[in-house]
């Protein structure tokens, strides 16, 4: 590097003394959260300061960062460029000014979980339970999506994505717990039925969608016979529809069982072999606080655990 060189990046460097640092830290929340108010919560400020802050921002950048659409706020594109650069700055500022370990007991960070209503009507109850005891000063938000993409982690600061081993996704990503395919119908069918007659003599309640569940294809190679009879475009009410007004469907099994507790379901393995269902953990690749990863591993664990 010339002498000029090392000039102009002192020179850059130099101008940053007239710049607010603090209020770095404030940006990322806001352009994670999309929310001035979560952002206050997330960071510890009152609504109007963070607001205040905000707006220094916004002059600061000659970019408004958050914009009105509709009922709801979305960012500008310069805003979405700066969300990662902005991250991993940070977390390189917080490896060089070493700060405490992560520490549970008094943390007041957001903990966010991106998951499918199914997988959080599984394990959702659990994990606020467990977040509740062991980090009494964070806050827990779930986020239910259908499948990951890199907006995601970017836009929406989700920590870990909890998603079937059938989605591919190229970050980091590790087996939470198998699952498997199993037949469900309601308590008054005949108990001499097998799970073959079910499927082949009751109407299906089938999920509305173009991607078709897997186990329908094990069935046509077998062979076996089948009707559907009703359609509808949530997962998680398919057992509830299926306990209280009849028929059969094909589901996960830990959503049948938690789905038994609230709706009497008669729960029968899958008559032919077919692969596990899977949920992995999918982890933010810019998540760089690894005590804080290991602890949000363990509970993760635990909440999963039969």
């Amino acid at each position: 590097m010339s002498d000029d060189d090392r000039g102009t990046a002192a020179s850059g460097l130099d101008r940053l003394a007239s710049v607010n640092l603090n209020l770095l830290v404030p940006l990322l929340a806001v352009l994670e959260e999309r929310s001035v108010t979560r952002a206050a919560q997330r960071v510890g400020l009152s609504q109007s300061a963070m607001s205040h802050a905000l707006g220094r921002l916004r002059r600061l950048l000659g970019d408004d960062l958050l914009v009105r659409q509709g009922n709801g706020v979305t960012l500008t594109p310069r805003a979405v460029q700066l969300i990662a650069p902005l991250r991993a700055t940070l977390e390189q500022v917080a490896d060089v000014v070493r700060l405490p370990v992560f520490d549970p007991a008094t943390d007041r960070r957001v903990i966010t979980i991106a998951m499918t209503t199914s997988t959080a009507f599984v394990l959702g109850a659990r994990l606020a339970r467990l977040v509740a005891e062991r980090a009494p000063n964070a806050t827990l938000r779930l986020r239910t999506i259908t499948v990951p993409t890199e907006s995601t982690y970017t836009e929406h600061g989700v920590d870990v994505v909890l998603v079937s081993e059938a989605i591919a996704a190229p970050c980091p990503r590790e087996r939470l717990y198998d699952d498997r395919g199993v037949v469900v119908t309601s308590v008054d069918t005949p108990p001499e039925s097998s799970a073959l007659d079910l499927l082949s003599a009751r109407p299906h309640v089938v999920v509305d969608t173009e991607r078709r569940v897997f186990p329908y294809s094990v069935l046509d190679e077998h062979g076996v016979p089948y009707r559907v009879g009703l359609l509808i475009s949530d997962f998680l009410l398919v057992p509830y529809l299926v306990g209280r007004a009849g028929g059969v469907a094909l589901l996960r099994y830990r959503v049948a069982r938690e789905m038994s507790t609230l709706v009497p379901l008669r729960i029968e393995e899958f008559p032919f072999p077919i692969p596990g269902l899977g949920i992995d953990m999918v982890w933010n690749p810019r998540l760089g606080d690894h005590h804080f990863m290991a602890w949000l591993r363990q509970l993760l664990f635990d909440a999963a655990r039969p």
